[in-house]
């Protein structure tokens, strides 16, 4: 569980990040057996970028939907997303592949995702340190 800061706090940061949302829709329920694999397939990439702090993966955490299960993902570059993505040798290749292969001719389960680049969450500081309105903090930024 994350720590609680009381007070008003905000991003003590100069550089950009990305924020990556990536969700899994489940269109029927019953059919277990096409989004089950799916979202089991989550685990081993995770577990690959958490052993591997150089590949740019800052951190993340899993939400829950009406309809599915998602995760707020945060990353150093979209360089750094993308060659996770498309690599060959990461686990996400192998399980894009298999994911097009079992529902390419079905509609069960859906994924989404969208790509953010922000100016935000590192380390923290008291607000008043950077400006007391997000205007004022989004200029600096």
């Amino acid at each position: 569980m994350p720590n609680i800061y009381s007070g008003r706090f905000t991003a003590d940061t100069d550089e950009p990040f990305v924020v990556f949302l990536i969700g899994m829709r489940i269109n029927q329920a019953w059919a277990l057996h096409k989004w089950l694999p799916t979202a089991m397939a989550m685990e081993p990439m995770l577990s690959s970028l958490y052993q591997n702090p150089e590949s740019g993966y800052l951190g993340g955490e899993a939400i829950l939907y009406r309809g599915g299960i998602g995760l707020i993902q945060y990353w150093r570059t979209t360089e750094d997303l993308e060659h996770f993505a498309r690599s060959p040798q990461e686990a996400h290749r192998k399980a894009w592949q298999q994911f097009n292969k079992a529902v390419r001719k079905n509609s069960s389960v859906g994924i989404w995702h969208e790509t953010y680049q922000v100016a935000a969450a590192t380390s923290h500081v008291p607000v008043g340190k950077r400006g007391e309105s997000a205007r004022e903090r989004l200029s600096r930024a």
